[in-house]
């Protein structure tokens, strides 16, 4: 099996070379990762310039881009042969609910679907994790699951991991997306220049974190997996549609 590893915290991040090196002991990894933290680049792909490809190993290569970028030019081109699956992580802090539209880590994964592959994000709910090898424990287990048994078309698996140690975890559970609470206020200060500057306001508590969301599975201590897919159509509003413009 050949993987392709990426993620949006940058080449250097822990939670991306503790998953390389668990991957490793059964599969070709090679990482395609940002040169920088992108987190929060959701799907976004750089179209007005061009992109500076470069191979600092033999299976790494780093990207000036967002992580699809990185996604898009491995299965693209840049790699020699196709891999067979995109793996995105491990992510410093959990993606929940709305999260996922946010999300680089979940966008690189996305990207690896939307062009074919069978695609895993897995991220560590801490912002300092402590426990990283528990995460990458879970995304192995999971990547030799679909070995077996293949997502469904166009699916991918958003995985939020509790930092705790991994005989503490409970199990794995599959969950939907839960929702926050909108975002805080922006956060206003004053450059050394006297330059107003504004920060984006911390992520919303959550909403809609009640039994079977993945909010609710990772506070009570199982590995989240959530199946996602990006038919973002509502359906069942189309034929009321339909005569509200007639």
């Amino acid at each position: 099996m050949h993987i392709l590893l990426s993620n949006d915290d940058g080449y250097l991040s822990p939670g991306l070379n503790i998953l390389a090196e668990r991957l490793a002991r059964f599969a070709t990894v090679t990482i395609v990762a940002p040169d920088r933290d992108r987190s929060g680049a959701s799907n976004s792909l750089t179209l007005s310039r061009p992109l500076r490809p470069r191979q600092l190993e033999e299976r790494l290569w780093v990207i000036d881009g967002t992580p699809s970028d990185c996604v898009h030019l491995g299965i693209k081109g840049l790699l020699p042969e196709m891999p067979d699956l995109v793996v995105s992580g491990i992510n410093h802090g959990a993606n929940l609910g709305d999260d996922v539209l946010y999300s680089g880590t979940v966008a690189a994964a996305s990207e690896g679907r939307a062009l074919g592959l069978p695609a895993i994000a897995v991220s560590s709910e801490s912002f300092s994790p402590e426990h990283l090898d528990s995460a990458a424990h879970w995304a192995d287990w999971l990547v030799g699951r679909l070995g077996d048994h293949p997502l469904p078309a166009y699916t991918l698996l958003n995985v939020n991991v509790p930092d705790t140690p991994l005989d503490q975890i409970k199990g794995v559970c599959s969950t939907r997306l839960g929702r926050r609470h909108p975002a805080a206020q922006l956060v206003r200060e004053t450059d050394p220049r006297g330059q107003e500057i504004v920060w984006i306001g911390a992520a919303g508590a959550a909403e809609d974190a009640g039994e079977g969301t993945d909010f609710h599975a990772l506070a009570a201590g199982w590995v989240s997996v959530t199946p996602i897919h990006f038919d973002m159509t509502r359906h069942g509003v189309v034929p009321a549609l339909e005569q509200w413009l007639a």
